[in-house]
């Protein structure tokens, strides 16, 4: 199957990079979200991505404008008719997503195919709430998506070897290399990942050391390019936390348990860089660590 029109649900960090990316490998791309102000918003993000590339002569004006000139808002999913792929990208909340498919799939042709960027929820459970289940695969990118190498592709026990195969010719197709997981809980990255963070806000809850003594010990001891905690913040506390509760519950195991001072700060709003307020407070000149 050639993949010529690729639709992205969700206008945030995750799919604007997603549609950015898509688009500079020269696919048609159709951006959706739940309002005109969001997809105004994600579109407004992704020119001045392209800004600062062309000015740094990473790409000419003629390639940024061409790039732009591919990406379109889609109001609805009857906007997605004709895709060939549509990739959605929302919230870490598995029946929110659940909604979308059901919402989505009516409006598609019958061999468009459905990937999820989801970071750690079973592709086995969301394929089944589609009509597609054997078209529907998981495409996780890493954040930033433009800068960062990887995919992650995770077939559900449904998915066919086609889809298969042209999931990882489209993602070779945008410049990335490709890993692929079994459908566990959080995969591969996030499985080693997010447990390492949920232990450093556990070494800050427990009092073992402060924020800033923390991020420096594993960006200077262990040559990490930022800290733990920084890369909670940058990630979205709330989204650390919806993998760490997959984690849990899908394995049954309490090293997995959510620190409590993750949920406190879940609880509060303080959802890092994207609130201004997370492990760091990001509301004047420079970060300051809040505990």
């Amino acid at each position: 199957m050639k993949i010529r029109k690729v639709g992205v649900i969700g206008a945030g960090q995750m799919g604007n990079g997603i549609a950015q990316v898509c688009a500079q490998a020269g696919y048609d791309v159709g951006l959706n979200d739940v309002s005109k102000d969001r997809i105004e918003a994600g579109l407004a993000t992704i020119n001045g991505n392209l800004a600062r590339r062309a000015k740094s002569g990473k790409i000419s004006e003629a390639d940024r404008d061409a790039t732009l000139s591919r990406i379109s808002p889609v109001a609805s999913y009857e906007g997605f008719g004709d895709y060939d792929l549509v990739i959605e990208s929302a919230v870490e909340d598995e029946a929110v997503k659940r909604k979308i498919y059901q919402s989505l799939c009516p409006h598609l042709k019958p061999d468009c195919l459905v990937g999820t960027n989801t970071s750690s929820i079973s592709i086995t459970r969301l394929a089944a709430a589609t009509d597609r289940p054997e078209k529907f695969m998981g495409i996780h990118f890493m954040n930033p998506v433009p800068v960062m190498e990887l995919v992650e592709l995770i077939r559900g026990i449904a998915t066919d070897e086609n889809t298969f195969s042209t999931a990882k010719a489209f993602a070779v197709s945008l410049n990335k290399t490709v890993a692929v997981a079994e459908d566990f809980p959080a995969f591969i990255v996030n499985r080693i990942l997010l447990p390492m963070i949920n232990e450093a806000i556990y070494t800050l809850y427990e009092g073992v050391g402060g924020v800033e003594a923390i991020d420096t010990a594993m960006k200077l001891g262990a040559r990490h390019p930022m800290g733990p905690l920084e890369l909670a913040d940058f990630i979205g506390l709330d989204t650390c936390l919806s993998v760490m509760q997959v984690l849990y519950e899908g394995l049954a195991d309490s090293k997995y348990r959510p620190c409590p001072l993750l949920v406190k700060y879940v609880e509060a709003g303080w959802l890092g860089r994207k609130t201004n307020r997370g492990f760091y407070d990001y509301r004047g000149e420079k970060p300051i660590p809040t505990r």
